[in-house]
C-alpha cells in the first residue's frame, strides 16, 4: 500500500547538557514512516516525544545516529539548508496555532508561499482555495482574534497544507480545542491523510493517538510497544 520511506530514524539519540547533568532525550530510537501513512508518537509529558518531533521536524539534530528526512540525512545539513528543506517537505500544525494577530487569516496562509517564491497573486489564489476548503471562505479578511479556537485551527492546517507538503506534523493540534472541535479537526487530518498526505500526529493524548492506525509510544526517550 506504502512506497517509499519518508522518514528514517537509526539509532538516534540526544543529550542535553543541564548544568552538571547529562540528560538523554532520546535514546536509540529507530523507526520509519512510509509515504502516506498516519501515524502517532504518543507519551506522557518527559518521555521524548517534543525532541523527537523536532528531529522528525529538522528543527534539532541527533547528538548520534541518523535522521533522515525525504532521502536526506539531516546531521551534515546547514541551517539554511534545513530550512529549505523544511520549508519544501513538511507542514507544521502546532497546538497554540502560531498565527501572525496582525494580518489576515488569508495572509496568514500565504506565507509559506512567499517563502517558495511563489508569485504573489498565485499565492494569493492557492490560500483562498486551502481556506475555503477549511470552510473559512466568508473569512478571508478576518484577523485570527476574530476567530474561534477551533477556526483559528482551521487556518493553522491551510496554512500547513498549501504547500502541498509530503508530511503534516501536528503538535498537540486538539489540546487547546474542546472535544467536539477536537474531533472536527481529526476529521481534516484523516481527510488529507486519504487525500495522499503522510501525516504525524504528536499527543500525550491516548484517545487522539489511538485514532491513528498506527501509534509509537515513547517512555524515558525509549520506543516501547
Amino acid at each position: 500500500m506504502f512506497k517509499n520511506k519518508v522518514i528514517e530514524l537509526e539509532h538516534v539519540f540526544k543529550r542535553y547538557q543541564m548544568g552538571d547533568t547529562l540528560v538523554t532525550a532520546l535514546n536509540d530510537v529507530s523507526f520509519s514512516v512510509e509515504e502516506g501513512e498516519f501515524i502517532s508518537i504518543m507519551g506522557p509529558s518527559g518521555s521524548g516525544k517534543s525532541t523527537c518531533m523536532n528531529m522528525i521536524g529538522c528543527l534539532d539534530k541527533p547528538t548520534a545516529g541518523k535522521v533522515i528526512i525525504n532521502g536526506t540525512e539531516i546531521s551534515k545539513m546547514s541551517q539554511n539548508q534545513l530550512a529549505t528543506l523544511r520549508n519544501k517537505t513538511i507542514g507544521f500544525v502546532f497546538q497554540q496555532y502560531n498565527l501572525l494577530p496582525n494580518i489576515s487569516i488569508l495572509e496568514n496562509v500565504m506565507v509559506p508561499l512567499r517563502y517558495q517564491k511563489v508569485p504573489i497573486g498565485e499565492r494569493r489564489e492557492m490560500a483562498r482555495k486551502a481556506l475555503i476548503q477549511m470552510g473559512l471562505g466568508e473569512r478571508l479578511s478576518h484577523l485570527p482574534s476574530e476567530l474561534s479556537g477551533g477556526q483559528k485551527q482551521r487556518v493553522a492546517i491551510a496554512r500547513a497544507t498549501v504547500t502541498r507538503p509530503k508530511l503534516i506534523l501536528a503538535d498537540e493540534p486538539t489540546g487547546a480545542l474542546d472535544q467536539g472541535t477536537g474531533k472536527m479537526v481529526m476529521e481534516l487530518f484523516h481527510e488529507i491523510n486519504r487525500n495522499g498526505t503522510t501525516v504525524i500526529l504528536v499527543t500525550h493524548d491516548e484517545k487522539i493517538g489511538n485514532s491513528a492506525p498506527r501509534c509509537i509510544r515513547l517512555l524515558d526517550g525509549k520506543v516501547y510497544a
